[in-house]
């Protein structure tokens, strides 16, 4: 390994959701999404634990996908807090396992719902904007319907900023297939 392991990481995170390969920068993300991966994402609402977990299941992930022997690893790299990047992906993933479609798709679906999937290399990136929308998610600080949030929902039965990610998440999947059929792209 030639760069260190936090950057390989993260290039791989991206890759995961954006072509790493892309040079235009009206079509990149990387400044955006180094600040998501510098972000952690805290769990405030019981069971959102368990997203956490599957944010940090991707260090395992890549470290199998490319041959890297965890024991070489550094175990306090193991142990850091999940990213709010990682959240995502972990997210999309599930998203595009229940939902069907790409990771990539529901990814960029999740920064839309938040607002940034505006915020390409091409201009400049306003860091306090994207701190205060990360710490609204992160803190629930968004509308009761999930607006500002991850998952907003049209009829929600109740207040989205009580409900754990996972059922946020499986109430958006149902009100989207009941209102226009599955759309992952």
């Amino acid at each position: 390994m030639d760069e260190p392991l936090d950057e390989l990481y993260f290039q791989w995170l991206y890759s995961q959701v954006a072509d790493p390969r892309a040079k235009d920068p009206s079509l990149t993300y990387w400044k955006l999404l180094r600040l998501l991966y510098s972000k952690e994402f805290v769990w405030l609402v019981p069971n959102d634990d368990n997203r956490i977990e599957d944010g940090k299941d991707l260090r395992r992930i890549f470290l199998q996908e490319k041959e890297i022997d965890p024991d070489r690893v550094d175990s306090d790299w193991m142990d850091l807090g999940c990213s709010v990047l990682e959240l995502m992906v972990a997210l999309s993933q599930k998203l595009a396992f229940e939902a069907e479609g790409s990771a990539a798709y529901w990814f960029w679906d999740l920064m839309r719902n938040i607002g940034l999937n505006r915020y390409n290399d091409r201009g400049r990136l306003p860091k306090s904007r994207v701190e205060d929308i990360l710490n609204d998610v992160i803190f629930r600080q968004y509308d009761a319907d999930g607006t500002g949030g991850f998952f907003p929902l049209r009829n929600p039965q109740e207040d989205q900023r009580q409900i754990e990610l996972w059922y946020q998440m499986s109430s958006y999947i149902l009100e989207m297939w009941d209102e226009r059929g599955m759309r992952g792209g």
